[in-house]
C-alpha cells in the first residue's frame, strides 16, 4: 500500500495542538451551538463496565474517527504489477483501394476463384496481426479517401474494419492522390523515421483533387515513405457468346505512376498478380527494421481511500446514534 498524500498524517496531532494552545470555549459566549461529546461521558462511573464505556465513547471512538478521516485524506492506493506498453516500431498507414474494379475475380483463394478485395482482406489481415508493436491505421479509398481507423496499437480493430469494407463503399473511381494526401495529414506529426504508407490499388488515378505525383512530392517533403502495390492478374479467361477468350484484367493499372511514387518517397513498387505474390510482398515489408523507441511502462493503481472513508462514516453514525440515545428520557441510565 502506498499513499498519494502521505503528508496528511502530519495532521494527526492537530486536535491535541488546538486543545493545548486555544482557550476553552465558554458555552454562554458561543454564537453557535456546536456538537459536544459531553452526553457520552457518564457522571457516575460504577464498575469496570461503565469505565470501559466511558473510555470507548469519550475519546476512543472520536480518535478512531479522526484517524480514519486522515487515512482517507492521504489517498491510499495499491500498485499492481508492472505492465509494459507496446513499443511502436513504426506508424504504418494502410491505404486499400475498394473501387468498383476490386470486384474482378482474377485471383484465387483456397483454390477457388475470388475477387481482388477478398484476397486483400485475407492477406492484409494476416499482415496486421503480425505487426505487434506498431501503430497501424487504415484508409479506404475509391472516388474519395476516408480514414477508417486512426493510428492505434489495436490491430484487431484495424483488421475488423478492413474485413467489413465493401466494394464501392467509397465510390466507383480511384483517388490515389487523395489517399496519399490524407496519409500525410495523419502522419506529419509523428517521428520522421516511422512514417510509412502501404498503398494498394488495382487501377489508375481517375478521381480526387490531388494528382498522385504531386502528392508523392508532398509525402517526400514530409518524410513519408510509400510502398506501392499494383494488384491484378495479367491474364484472365472470360466466357462470351463465341467461347472462352483471354483478356488482361489489369490493363488500367498505372504501374509507371506507382513506381514513381515509390521512387520519390524512398519506398518500393511491387506487382502482385496472384495471392502468393501478394503474401510475399507483405512478408518482405514485414522485415523492415523497426524504429527504436524507449519502452513505456506503467503500474495500474487501485484507489483504497473509500475504505477508511466508509469506516469514518460508520463511526460518526454510531456517535450520532449514541448521542440521540443519551438525550432520550432515561437514556444511558442503568
Amino acid at each position: 500500500m502506498e499513499f498519494h498524500w502521505p503528508w496528511a498524517f502530519f495532521l494527526l496531532p492537530l486536535p491535541w495542538i488546538i486543545r493545548a494552545f486555544l482557550p476553552p470555549l465558554k458555552v454562554e459566549q458561543a454564537a453557535l451551538k456546536v456538537p459536544s461529546l459531553s452526553p457520552w461521558r457518564l457522571q457516575n462511573s460504577k464498575g469496570g463496565e461503565r469505565q470501559t464505556q466511558q473510555n470507548l465513547s469519550g475519546w476512543l471512538m472520536p480518535l478512531a474517527l479522526w484517524i480514519a478521516l486522515i487515512g482517507a485524506l492521504s489517498r491510499p492506493y495499491h500498485s499492481g504489477e508492472i505492465v509494459q506498453m507496446p513499443v511502436s516500431g513504426r506508424d504504418l498507414m494502410l491505404a486499400v483501394d475498394i473501387s468498383q474494379s476490386m470486384e474482378i475475380e482474377d485471383m484465387r483463394l483456397n483454390n477457388k476463384p475470388a475477387n481482388r478485395l477478398a484476397v486483400v482482406k485475407q492477406v492484409v489481415s494476416n499482415f496486421i496481426e503480425q505487426r505487434s508493436g506498431d501503430r497501424m491505421g487504415l484508409i479506404l479509398f475509391g472516388s474519395n479517401a476516408y480514414l477508417q481507423a486512426p493510428l492505434t496499437f489495436d490491430a484487431r480493430t484495424v483488421s475488423t474494419f478492413l474485413n467489413e469494407a465493401q466494394i464501392g463503399l467509397a465510390g466507383k473511381k480511384t483517388a490515389i492522390g487523395d489517399a496519399i494526401g490524407l496519409t500525410i495529414k495523419r502522419l506529419q506529426d509523428n517521428p520522421e523515421q516511422s512514417r510509412v504508407m502501404i498503398l494498394l490499388t488495382d487501377g489508375a488515378n481517375t478521381a480526387g483533387e490531388i494528382e498522385p505525383l504531386k502528392a508523392a512530392e508532398l509525402a517526400a517533403s514530409n518524410g513519408v515513405k510509400i510502398y506501392t502495390i499494383g494488384l491484378g492478374a495479367d491474364v484472365m479467361e472470360v466466357s462470351s457468346f463465341f467461347g472462352t477468350r483471354k483478356v488482361n484484367p489489369s490493363r488500367d493499372l498505372d504501374e509507371n505512376a506507382l513506381r514513381e511514387i515509390a521512387r520519390q518517397t524512398g519506398g518500393a513498387f511491387f506487382r502482385a498478380r496472384d495471392t502468393e505474390e501478394l503474401q510475399k510482398i507483405y512478408q518482405f515489408i514485414d522485415d523492415l527494421e523497426p524504429t527504436e523507441k524507449d519502452p513505456e511502462i506503467y503500474r495500474p493503481q487501485q484507489s483504497l481511500y473509500h475504505w477508511p472513508l466508509a469506516i469514518a462514516f460508520i463511526i460518526s453514525l454510531l456517535i450520532a446514534l449514541q448521542q440521540r440515545f443519551n438525550r432520550m428520557p432515561g437514556g444511558g441510565r442503568h
